[in-house]
């Protein structure tokens, strides 16, 4: 670790590691081994959530980028619009893959705007009856499915809830199918969105939902300050911009020597500081007091020792 590391970490006393999301989101960089996505595979995208659906247009339908169509979803079947084609889809596995059902008509576009007048006045209802029932409960968002008697109700809690007799409640007024959903942090900023720290939409909104785990480890690959404030965007966890580049700094940095490396430069012994992958520079702090900065290209590794040319 750098110097500017050890100046620049967090002392409020908060745990950087809780900023870190779990290992068990299911994310898979590549296909699971001789998996063969078939061709063309469609993106397709749910307003509602933000969520990306990717399926296959076996039915030879005239789709473009744009259209909405009906498609089944892990909620049911609900429209959804085409972004594209993909050819190498990232966190996504073969059992993921849906088959677009049909394109949307009229009628289920209009349905469409229909049902976003009811899910105004669901949300205002649900709220109420959360209130009766006294429970722990911040409802983030509300979507009635185009093609099934269904609702979904997006709700965020630092508890567990038992929401039994709220959903018989529910059932009783809106006569279909209820479906709650407790969901955490991230999904919340990927419904809701927003504006990042860069100026631009959280990516988990704008870009995909197909996001690998964030670790301190790809800030620390990245030379970035370890400040709680400096890291984590407003959903209180590591930003999703960290996972981006994290590939490219991890394969720079194989070539490059890292901090703590010693080694004998100029009649004086030598001790990296920092390693910038970004700048190709590296510096260097000597025995007599010296601070060199030096482009990483002068460096060659012969016999397992790094040397400067």
């Amino acid at each position: 670790m750098s110097d500017i590391f050890e100046n620049d970490i967090d002392t409020e006393g908060i745990n950087l590691s809780s900023l870190e999301d779990s290992d068990d989101s299911g994310f898979a960089d590549e296909p699971a081994s001789g998996a063969v996505f078939a061709q063309p595979l469609f993106c397709l995208k749910l307003s509602y959530s933000c969520e990306n659906v990717y399926a296959r247009n076996e039915k030879k339908l005239d789709i473009k980028p744009g259209d909405f169509v009906i498609a089944p979803t892990r909620y049911g079947r609900d429209m959804a619009r085409v972004l594209g084609t993909s050819k190498k889809p990232m966190g996504v596995k073969l059992s993921d893959i849906v088959v677009i059902d049909r394109k949307a008509t009229k009628e289920d576009i209009a349905r469409v705007e229909e049902n976003k007048q009811k899910e105004a006045e669901a949300f205002r209802i649900f709220r109420e009856k959360v209130a009766d029932h006294n429970l722990d409960m911040k409802l983030i968002s509300v979507h009635f499915l185009a093609d099934e008697q269904k609702a979904l109700f997006f709700f965020s809690s630092e508890n567990r809830v038992d929401f039994r007799k709220l959903v018989k409640d529910l059932v009783s007024v809106f006569r279909m199918r209820i479906e709650l959903r407790q969901i955490g942090v991230r999904d919340e900023s990927r419904i809701v969105g927003g504006l990042g720290v860069c100026g631009r939409s959280f990516c988990c909104h704008g870009i995909s939902d197909k996001l690998r785990p964030v670790s301190i480890k790809m800030a620390k690959d990245q030379n970035l300050s370890l400040n709680s404030m400096k890291i984590s965007g407003q959903c209180g966890r590591l930003l999703c911009c960290l996972s981006y580049e994290f590939d490219w700094y991890s394969e720079a940095r194989k070539k490059l020597p890292s901090e703590g490396i010693h080694l004998h430069y100029d009649g004086t012994n030598f001790k990296i500081t920092e390693v910038n992958p970004l700048s190709s520079m590296i510096k260097m702090l000597g025995e007599d007091g010296r601070l060199l900065e030096v482009n990483a290209r002068r460096f060659v590794k012969e016999g397992g020792k790094w040397k400067i040319e």
